[in-house]
This record gives C-alpha cells, structure tokens and sequence, in this order.
C-alpha cells in the first residue's frame, strides 16, 4: 500500500467543501464543480480553515467550525457608512456589489444593504465577515508543489493557472 501524502506548508492540496453559516444555510459548495485547489501555507485560503488542514492526509473528512477571528475577520461598523442617492448616476438596488477606487488607484468593493430616502448605505466588509462558519470538507488530493508554482506562489495544470 502506498503511503498517503500528508499536507504541509508548499504543498498542492484539491478540496470537496460544503460552507454553511450558523443557521446551517449552504452558502457555496463544490459539489457539481472541481474541488477548491490551494497552495497550503501560503494564505490562499481562511485562516482557520488552513490551520485545520495542516497535518491531514489525503481522504481526510472533516467538520471545521470557524470562527470570525480566523475567518473573514469581524464586522467593522468603520466600513458601513450612507451615500446620498444623488451621488450615483444610476439606479442602485439592494444585493449590488459596487467597486470603488481611492485616489491610490486600490480598488473596494461594497455591497448595498439598503437604499431609501435618506440614501445608499454601504457596507466595505466581507460579506462573510462576523459569521461563524462551518466547512464539511474531504481531502481529495495532496501533492507537493512544483519550483515553478513555488517560484509563482500558485497552483498550475490541473484546477490552477494555465500558460497559453
């Protein structure tokens, strides 16, 4: 029998996930599509789900409950804030993710949370922010990386970037 591979940091880890908030609502899945692909220890994915990863071997299954610390962070009330509705030039609606630039030229995205007389209101945060998350999640597959992908700091070939 051969051994199985073991995931560490500069290894190419392939994923099935289920992610499901507190209230048990999916919120995305791999299931029907390829598994998530990452380079292990380099922050390609959540923290919390990192953490738990490390050490595992291939066909591993899990319940990983994470929570916002080592997730997507806490809400910060800094980063909502209200627009006045003249101040867009179209009509915006609740659910729309918008992209703003800063005078550095960085990009944000926002999603509006609401839209009434008083105006836009905004929110900065990662729409996962200040939840508690659970991942249902099979190692599918663990490999170690290959100089170039080390050299890239990304997955190539197989679920990763392809060269034309």
């Amino acid at each position: 029998m051969t051994e199985r591979a073991i995931i560490g940091r500069d290894h190419v880890v392939s994923i099935d996930y289920r992610l499901t908030d507190e209230q048990g609502e999916l919120i995305d899945t791999s299931d029907g599509a390829e598994p998530l692909v990452y380079l292990h220890g380099h922050g390609q994915i959540i923290p919390g789900l990192e953490a738990a990863l490390d050490g595992k071997p291939q066909g591993h299954k899990d319940r990983v409950v994470i929570p916002p610390a080592d997730g997507y962070g806490e809400s910060d009330p800094e980063l909502i804030f209200t627009e006045p509705k003249d101040s867009f030039e179209f009509e915006v609606e609740v659910g729309q993710l918008l992209e703003a630039r800063d005078e550095d030229g960085e990009s944000y995205e926002y999603n509006v949370v609401a839209v009434d007389a008083e105006g836009v209101t905004l929110d900065g945060n990662h729409p996962l922010a200040g939840k508690t998350l659970t991942f249902d999640i099979t190692v599918v597959d663990v490999r170690p990386a290959t100089a170039e992908e080390l050299a890239h700091g990304h997955v190539h070939g197989e679920g990763g970037h392809h060269h034309e």
